[in-house]
């Protein structure tokens, strides 16, 4: 396992063991107790700040911003129940698969 890997996987266990925690004293517990909906929403806000700091800001403020997207990204996996192993078999799933491809695929199969 990579360094990469490891940290993120290492970093998903941490979110799921804060669902029980104190939300006065766990961010990750507050996101939690506020719910899906919450969650989502802050997903959304934190890949927007990701987009215009790549395209408006230096490296570093896109590198602190992607942290915050895929905390987030993390957070709400753990809340609707989805491991990573789930999400790395969709990767490699595609893996060698044409972007294209795909996207006609799920044209095909019309809405999940």
């Amino acid at each position: 396992m990579s360094v990469d890997e490891k940290i993120l996987l290492e970093l998903f266990e941490v979110i799921k063991s804060r669902k029980d925690a104190d939300p006065e004293s766990s961010y990750t517990a507050r996101l939690y107790a506020k719910g899906v909906n919450k969650i989502a929403q802050k997903l959304g806000e934190e890949a927007v700040e990701t987009a215009i700091a790549a395209v408006a800001e230096g490296n570093e403020r896109l590198v602190r911003e992607s942290a915050d997207l895929l905390y987030h990204l993390l957070v709400l996996w753990a809340a609707k129940g989805v491991s990573a192993s789930e999400v790395w078999v969709e990767l490699d799933r595609r893996f060698g698969t044409s972007g294209v491809a795909v996207k006609e695929a799920r044209k095909k199969a019309g809405p999940h």
